[in-house]
């Protein structure tokens, strides 16, 4: 079979999406950061339309790698594929941190003291014989 060129005119335009992806991933990356669940949240429609249009524009993977057309295309996607791996890689460390929270909050010894602070914000200790309750 010749030469299939019918994806090369969308070459370009997966550039571009390619491109806005990228950016896409910085400014999820810069939300995680700063802890903006809301922006990082508003950004994740964004991402899976761009994700979705380059899929549809893209050829088949023989004619992707062998096409020099797509070149540029493969190495911005490249680069899409780091920053996302970045993103996961905060994404797991920030959840790894909250286990870490969530479990040294859990007291498994039931005889253990609980100190909590009182209406005049002394520290008062309780036991957790006593339950929860009556704490």
């Amino acid at each position: 079979m010749t030469d299939l060129l019918p994806s090369t005119p969308h070459a370009p335009k997966a550039q571009q999406l390619a491109t806005q992806l990228g950016q896409v991933l910085e400014l999820e990356f810069q939300a995680l950061r700063k802890q903006d669940i809301d922006h990082f949240e508003q950004l994740q429609p964004v991402k899976a339309e761009l994700l979705s249009s380059i899929t549809t524009l893209a050829p088949p993977t023989e004619e992707l790698q062998s096409s020099p057309e797509w070149q540029e295309f493969r190495g911005t996607m490249a680069e899409c594929r780091d920053l996302h791996r970045r993103n996961q890689v905060l994404i797991e460390r920030k959840l790894e941190a909250i286990r870490g929270t969530l479990q040294s909050l859990r007291v498994e010894d039931p005889a253990s003291s609980i100190e909590v602070y009182n209406r005049l914000g002394h520290v008062a200790r309780f036991s957790r014989a006593q339950g929860y309750n009556d704490a």
